[in-house]
């Protein structure tokens, strides 16, 4: 009885003292897209100190004044829709210190089923110290992060007129893309624009080509023999005109982002001269694509130059500058990077058992995507990263290859922008040459653990 009733006490106590506060002056928000609930810690004799505010812009005004009043330091709030974006900046330029916090946190909770339990819920997370905040860059990376995704959707809408140019050439039986490899070309584009201008005859559009063609003018314009509908060619000119447009508008979200990325630029690196590129056919590619004045414009802003990295051109780079910014202090070591980007590998354990192995989310990130897409190019590249692709791809599969590329460009980025660790290829040759060392080290060590020694055969006369 004695040892019961000791139990019974100390659950009482403990029940008694609950969690610890670890922030006095912390707040809770529950966002929504027509009002916000916000929660203060309670009043002094105990009551709940919780108010509605609207999501006008007065009424944001009105809730970081009384946020204020109320003493409140720190913010945590609940990423809903894009609702958040506005109060989280407002109160950002306040001085408040906001934390974001993932709704996945927070949804598993039973018995909150109002907008008022739930601020309250957050608040006491918050206060207790329970809550993450999700990764955000600074004010200065998100403004130019809102710039390039925007300017990507319009590269993308740019690629779908592509397709629809495609489509009314081939509904025509015009083949451009059998006589070139590239229809956005000079070449290609040159032929679209005579036969939207009203040129027929296909020896005329075969005199367009290139002087570098491998095809003959005759065998060229034999592919450039068509129907000429024209519902068709006025589908042509309609896509034509709205990919010129295209093209104007991205060029000048490109100027916006490098007038922003100057202003951001420190002052002792806006007059360096940009080192030149130590791979010559890399530079000489940025050259013919116009995309070494952004690759100056990256180094500038950033003081390291990411295309360094093989595989990774200057549109990589300036998305990844972009969506993490120059200052990776958040994480603390390269696997929290990793696995932020969700290229870590993905395994459940249970009692010391790995569970049933689930697929890993593809595509969490706009980094994951755009890292993985610069792994593919690495398939057959004559460098070290190419040599690894390929192994990785026969021992395990191209996929496997794939994820574990981008996991290894994710790595060099982290240690180049928080280390400035320089990237140098050693190539393909030595790459394999350190793989059968190694691979050769340990079948000794397999064969000395079995009694047996390793002796090399005599070499043959």
């Amino acid at each position: 009885m004695k040892a019961q009733e000791k139990t019974r006490d100390n659950v009482q106590k403990s029940q008694a003292i609950g969690l610890p506060v670890l922030q006095q002056h912390a707040a809770g928000i529950d966002i929504g897209s027509k009002e916000h609930w916000v929660c203060c810690p309670p009043k002094a004799d105990g009551s709940v100190n919780v108010r509605r505010f609207g999501s006008r812009s007065c009424d944001l005004e009105e809730l970081a004044a009384w946020l204020a009043s109320e003493g409140i330091e720190s913010v945590a709030m609940e990423s809903t829709s894009v609702y958040w974006i506005p109060l989280y900046e407002l109160l950002e330029t306040k001085g408040f210190d906001v934390l974001l916090a993932n709704a996945k946190q927070l949804s598993h909770v039973p018995g909150r089923k109002t907008d008022m339990q739930d601020c309250q819920w957050i608040q006491l997370l918050h206060a207790c110290g329970l809550l993450r905040g999700s990764f955000r860059p600074g004010q200065d990376i998100c403004a130019l992060r809102a710039l390039m995704r925007e300017c990507s959707n319009l590269i993308e809408e740019r690629t779908r007129c592509v397709q629809r140019m495609q489509k009314a050439l081939d509904q025509m039986n015009v083949q451009v893309h059998r006589a070139v490899s590239d229809i956005t070309g000079v070449t290609g584009m040159g032929i679209i624009r005579a036969i939207v201008a009203g040129e027929r005859d296909p020896l005329v559009l075969a005199g367009l080509r290139d002087r570098r063609c491998k095809k003959d003018v005759k065998e060229f314009a034999e592919h450039l023999r068509g129907t000429w509908r024209e519902e068709h060619l006025f589908n042509l000119k309609m896509s034509l005109e709205l990919y010129d447009k295209l093209n104007d508008m991205i060029e000048v979200y490109h100027q916006k982002i490098r007038d922003l990325m100057q202003k951001l630029t420190p002052e002792d690196r806006r007059h360096t001269p940009v080192p030149e590129h130590p791979c010559k056919t890399k530079a000489r590619s940025q050259r013919k694509t116009g995309q070494d004045q952004t690759r100056e414009s990256l180094w500038r802003f950033s003081g390291v130059d990411l295309t360094l990295i093989d595989g990774i051109n200057t549109g990589a780079a300036n998305t990844i500058l972009t969506e993490i910014g120059l200052d990776l202090s958040d994480f603390p070591t390269e696997k929290h990077f990793v696995s932020w980007l969700r290229l870590a590998p993905n395994r459940h354990i249970s009692g010391g058992k790995v569970l049933k192995k689930k697929r890993n989310a593809v595509g969490a990130t706009r980094v994951a995507t755009v890292l993985r897409t610069c792994a593919t190019c690495l398939e057959r590249s004559k460098t070290a990263l190419g040599a690894q692709f390929r192994r990785t791809s026969r021992r395990k599969g191209r996929a496997v290859a794939v994820f574990a590329l981008a996991r290894k460009l994710a790595i060099l980025i982290y240690r180049m922008l928080r280390y400035g660790q320089a990237y140098v290829d050693q190539g393909a040759e030595d790459y394999e040459k350190q793989f059968e060392e190694r691979r050769l080290q340990a079948m000794i060590s397999s064969a000395k653990q079995m009694g047996y020694e390793l002796k090399p055969m005599p070499e043959a006369a």
